[in-house]
């Protein structure tokens, strides 16, 4: 080992552990590297031109705890450039401290995920830069929610460095999922546990084009939970709590930094987005449930707020059990699309979701130049059995420790009507990214383009499909490589990366 590390035992092994989340598919790539002219089956229209940026987590080295969940790997970024027809590849990682430091010593040296008192050495930020990858002001910002951001050169992936907005982010941590409004260009996010683990501290603020942050709210939050996803209208910012809760003391004892409670509300938070104080937050209560990633909000005519999210009433992140150890089987978590109406001038704080999409579906996303205003359709992932992906032979080599769906789905709200794309019986698909056709096209008129698994040949696929002809693929680009279940992902317009200087 070299230098500072030379005390540390040796790791008892150089094998990743035996469990499903380190095996078949989701045997971890460790690739850096690129690929031009990537294989494609199909046409990719010519017009088509940007980037389709993905992270997913991809420990470089075994894990300092053997049974390491799929969410505490190493960021490693893709970049898929399309432009003319062809697609080139590009991948690398993000140089996190926790990064440069393991590959230093040649060993893992992080503990329990989000849990500083079981690493084996002392960390400044403990970030992997592995939950989302988004593009703002001419850089892109690898994303960790309990952590600043990590910025990289679009174009070569190159990292930057930990970004705190040129010493203008006021929390420590910064969400991984923020938003860009389509009229304002402004970035909207915050931080939860803003001042530290276990903190009910969340900091909200938003930021103009040009990178300098304008609003900056501190609340309370009702527990310590988790809140992976928010939501954002023309005047209201919107937190659903997640009831994964926190407690100092737990951590100290070498436990869990997540632990589920099925004892508590599911809360949703409502702040006003301008000119708010921290004692405006409403937080609005319905029955204990698991919240997925918001599809959008808006506000309807009669001012109340419309949030749409997928719900279930299980804890999707069962290996995160609750203090008796109680989790539930994976094959039985299905999640539903529900709608929460909620007036923001109510005294009465309890609300109830209503349920608009009965598939099991995840990983909403929609055109995004319609985000934070009515939409009509919604893009996700979809799991239907019926459709004939055959389990008995992609179940010994697919892993685990992540939901499998099988399908793309796209959902007309006016209609009801779910379409469905049907990626191969010996696949599956993670999350998609919307795509408009032109600039000036109709709400949901263009592509949905989504990594594929492809069990039989252990490689990954892109699967390029029309919204016009959901039936089939408008395009297969096949990869020489294997990439295991990623988190999140965006696409983003060449015009754009134009703008980025060099």
């Amino acid at each position: 080992m070299a230098g500072h590390f030379r005390s540390l035992p040796p790791q008892a092994s150089q094998k990743f552990p035996p469990f499903p989340q380190f095996s078949g598919f989701m045997k971890p790539c460790r690739f850096e590297g690129e690929v031009q002219n990537l294989e494609v089956i199909g046409s990719i229209p010519p017009e088509l031109d940007g980037t389709f940026y993905r992270v997913m987590p991809d420990p470089q080295l075994p894990p300092l705890i053997e049974d390491d969940p799929w969410f505490n790997g190493d960021g490693n970024v893709s970049a898929f450039r399309v432009q003319s027809g062809k697609v080139h590849f590009k991948q690398r990682y993000v140089r996190t401290e926790k990064f440069l430091k393991e590959k230093e010593a040649q060993r893992a040296l992080m503990g329990k995920y989000r849990n500083k008192y079981t690493d084996a050495v002392e960390f400044k930020i403990r970030s992997t830069a592995n939950t989302n990858i988004f593009y703002f002001n001419g850089m892109l910002l690898a994303c960790k929610e309990d952590s600043p951001p990590y910025a990289m050169n679009p174009e070569t992936l190159e990292t930057i460095g930990l970004w705190d907005f040129n010493g203008q982010l006021p929390s420590l941590t910064f969400s991984a999922h923020p938003k860009i409004d389509p009229v304002t260009k402004e970035l909207v996010c915050f931080g939860y546990e803003a001042k530290g683990d276990a903190t009910l501290d969340i900091c909200y603020y938003t930021v103009s084009p040009d990178g300098l942050f304008k609003e900056v709210v501190w609340m309370v939050s009702p527990v310590v939970a988790m809140i992976h996803d928010f939501a954002v209208t023309e005047n209201y910012v919107i937190f659903p709590l997640i009831p994964q809760t926190c407690d100092i003391e737990r951590m100290k004892q070498g436990g869990e930094h997540w632990q589920w409670n099925s004892e508590i509300p599911f809360y949703i938070g409502v702040l006003p987005r301008r000119g708010a104080q921290g004692s405006d937050i409403k937080w609005f209560r319905a029955p204990n449930a698991f919240p997925g990633h918001v599809s959008n909000a808006y506000e309807a005519y009669d001012g109340q707020i419309m949030l749409e999210l997928p719900i279930s009433d299980k804890n999707v992140f069962f290996w995160w059990p609750d203090a008796q150890g109680n989790a539930p089987d994976p094959q039985q978590i299905t999640s539903h699309l529900a709608q929460f109406a909620i007036d923001p001038k109510a005294s009465n704080l309890d609300v109830t979701p209503q349920i608009v999409l009965k598939e099991d579906i995840e990983f909403c996303r929609i055109d995004d130049r319609f985000s934070m205003s009515k939409h009509r359709h919604v893009f996700c992932d979809l799991m239907d059995p019926k459709l004939g992906t055959n389990f008995a032979a992609i179940g010994p080599v697919m892993g685990g420790g992540h939901p499998p769906y099988n399908a793309l789905g796209h959902f007309d709200e006016i209609t009801g009507k779910c379409e469905k794309y049907f990626v191969g019986p010996k696949h599956l698909v993670q999350e998609p990214v919307f795509i408009p056709r032109s600039l000036d096209a109709q709400e949901g008129d263009g592509y949905l383009l989504a990594l594929v698994n492809n069990y039989e040949l252990m490689t990954s696929e892109l699967h390029l499909v029309d919204t016009r002809d959901f039936s089939k693929p408008q395009a297969i680009v096949l990869l020489p490589i294997r990439l295991r279940a990623g988190l999140h992902g965006n696409w983003v317009d060449g015009q754009e990366l134009e703008l980025v200087p060099n």
